[in-house]
């Protein structure tokens, strides 16, 4: 075994293989199905899937929300390839490493806790719309727009066990998400097509005129928006 073989696995141990304080060695730098398997778990989340009723839902018309939608995608990917990718290949350090060799450990771990308590917010709210696709089959009482509180047991039980299936997937480190993005990405993107056939056909939409009438020209906010 070579010395650098040597290094990098003294390495990999103290970082415990999430290589969180120094940079990835190329050999253990990860394919292009990771990269395709986290990129889609990312942002073909049920989150997103939800986001567009709810444009709707504040009366949007459908025009605005499908240029907005291309123009927002289009800058995401601009700054993940210019900014984002730029830096991440050039140093191939974590965000939080690279803002502690920049600003200090003491700034750090303020903005860490403020992200943490962020990623909280944002986790519970995606880890909600998950349980409505695990409700929908054994016919549970949706959460309305105008809830604040839940409205079940039921509701509490789907909630804390999704959150804990999430949870242990995470906490078992980079390998294993990326194997489960890469088996859940394709069920999702195949369930947001059936969906959405699903809810034109229930809209009565046969051609894209008749959709273009429903949204083209936005409506009056539901309830509770």
């Amino acid at each position: 075994m070579s010395q650098v073989s040597i290094e990098q696995d003294a390495i990999e141990d103290i970082a415990g293989g999430e290589f969180e304080r120094t940079p990835v060695p190329k050999s253990k730098l990860k394919g292009w199905k990771s990269f395709i398997g986290m990129y889609a778990g990312e942002h073909a989340a049920g989150t997103e899937f939800m986001i567009g009723p709810l444009f709707l839902t504040a009366g949007v018309s459908a025009f605005d929300l499908i240029i907005g939608l291309l123009i927002g995608n289009l800058l995401a990917v601009l700054s993940w390839r210019f900014l984002t990718a730029e830096i991440a290949i050039k140093n191939r350090l974590t965000l939080y490493f690279q803002l502690e060799k920049i600003c200090g450990k003491k700034l750090v771990t303020g903005y860490n806790l403020a992200n943490g308590i962020l990623f909280c917010f944002l986790a519970g709210s995606m880890i909600t719309v998950s349980a409505t696709a695990v409700g929908i089959p054994f016919n549970m009482p949706m959460p309305k727009l105008t809830d604040t509180m839940p409205n079940g047991a039921t509701w509490i039980i789907i909630v804390i066990l999704i959150g804990a299936v999430i949870s242990i997937i995470a906490a078992r480190g980079y390998d294993m998400v990326t194997k489960a993005a890469n088996l859940m990405s394709p069920i999702i993107v195949i369930a947001f097509l059936a969906c959405g056939i699903v809810a034109l056909n229930q809209l009565g939409v046969t051609s894209f005129s008749d959709f273009w009438n429903i949204w083209g020209e936005g409506s009056e906010p539901f309830l509770g928006k």
